[in-house]
């Protein structure tokens, strides 16, 4: 969150540390990056920043009209204060830069919308107003004495790319103007013409289009429903087929895409469809096993494989867990997750009783899944509570059987699955 000190000043909260994905993800926030990695002597010191920002070790950085600052720990846990500075446009620059926002409403708009889009950035170049720092324009002070970018003032730079991929005007205030004071400017400066070609280039008056729409004619009852998917069309031609092109597997494609139209258009037409949740759809992976379980033969199987990264033989694994269970079934053969808290508790409470005092077998635990000590069985727990038997076959462990509300019914269904005796 941000506390807003003052007209000219903007602290930020310390952020948490961003394990798992990059510190810049919109444009201008890479081109912030590539200023610091650009122009830094000791490209060491940046990687050690860049740790440094991931581990959470920057406190609150402070914004203000040419400067930044934040204390950043080291790994050791000494602070240090780090300041980098970015030079402040001129009164003059600030003059054309709203001259040349409030011309194209756009740029209000893309602002406004916490938006910096490259054409903004392009126009204010032409006028001679750069936005985004180029190579050395971003100058480091760290008390750790440092004369280049250290690790202190890296780390900084990596935060302030995060906070500026959520606001620009975070850009705006170092190079001078508060983000209330820009948008006064604008606001004051705009012209009644330059309204006008706004509201024409970007659409109507709310009222008149609300008049219009009280005319049009309503909306046609929705078709009738086929008894099934259409056919597709034949690939059976005389033609030669492009290279790496496989007409088998379009054929397979097209008739999958068929059926799975005709489900949707059917749930679509059904009362109530639109009170209900919409959730998301199959990953690439997951529709290749739906795909291979229609057996669409060798040469695709062998496609399907190699596009979802599985192997033959664990293609054929996932297709068989999809049979039994779907992508409930696919998803506890193929992840495994670490069973915590009070889910942990649940799933203790319940291999405690399912079993008469002295009959429950010998369990070997690790993150979801149970293997029975001594015999090729296991039993496995989804997200739901439920589980589900397996059996080792040729050295891999094998869905055997559906989900079962307790431990002991889902192990008894791996070992009947065998034949064997528990």
């Amino acid at each position: 969150m941000t506390r807003y000190d003052n007209d000219v000043e903007r602290t930020f909260v310390a952020l948490p540390p961003a394990q798992g994905r990059g510190f810049a993800q919109t444009w201008w926030g890479r081109a912030w990056l590539k200023a610091l990695e650009d122009a830094a002597m000791d490209t060491a010191q940046v990687k050690a920043g860049r740790r440094l920002a991931r581990a959470g070790a920057v406190g609150a950085v402070s914004v203000r009209p040419g400067r930044i600052t934040a204390v950043v720990q080291d790994r050791d846990r000494t602070a240090h204060r780090a300041d980098v500075l970015l030079e402040r446009l001129s009164d003059a620059q600030w003059d054309r830069f709203v001259d040349m926002t409030i011309e194209r409403s756009g740029h209000v708009a893309a602002l406004l919308d916490r938006d910096m889009p490259p054409h903004l950035v392009e126009d204010a170049a032409a006028a001679g107003i750069d936005l985004l720092p180029g190579m050395g324009d971003l100058e480091p002070e760290c008390d750790c004495g440092a004369w280049d970018h250290c690790g202190h003032t890296a780390a900084l730079c990596y935060q302030v790319a995060r906070l500026l991929d959520q606001d620009p005007f975070v850009l705006l205030l170092m190079r001078g103007r508060a983000e209330s004071t820009v948008l006064d400017a604008l606001q004051t400066q705009r012209s009644t013409p330059a309204e006008e070609v706004a509201s024409r280039a970007e659409g109507v008056d709310a009222a008149e289009a609300y008049a219009v729409g009280q005319v049009l004619p309503p909306l046609p009852a929705a078709p009738a429903l086929r008894e099934g998917p259409g056919a597709p069309p034949s690939l059976d031609t005389e033609t030669a087929p492009p290279p790496g092109v496989d007409p088998s597997a379009l054929v397979l494609l097209a008739a999958r895409t068929a059926t799975e139209a005709h489900r949707l258009l059917a749930e679509a037409l059904r009362s109530g469809h639109d009170r209900q949740a919409v959730h998301p759809g199959p990953s690439a992976a997951q529709d290749a096993v739906r795909l291979a379980a229609g057996d669409p033969g060798p040469g695709v199987l062998d496609r399907l494989g190699e596009g979802s990264g599985r192997t033959r033989g664990q293609l054929a694994l996932a297709v068989r867990a999809w049979r039994i269970g779907g992508a409930t079934a696919l998803s506890v053969l193929e992840e495994e997750w670490a069973v915590e808290g009070d889910t942990l508790a649940r799933a203790r409470a319940a291999l405690e009783s399912s079993w008469e005092e002295g009959d429950r077998p010998s369990l070997r635990a690790r993150a979801n899944r149970w293997t029975v000590v001594g015999a090729p069985h296991q039993i496995r727990l989804d997200h739901d509570g439920r589980w589900w038997p397996y059996r080792r076959e040729h050295d891999r462990w094998a869905p055997v059987g559906g989900a079962a509300q307790d431990p002991a019914t889902a192990l008894a269904s791996a070992a009947l699955a065998a034949g064997d005796e528990l």
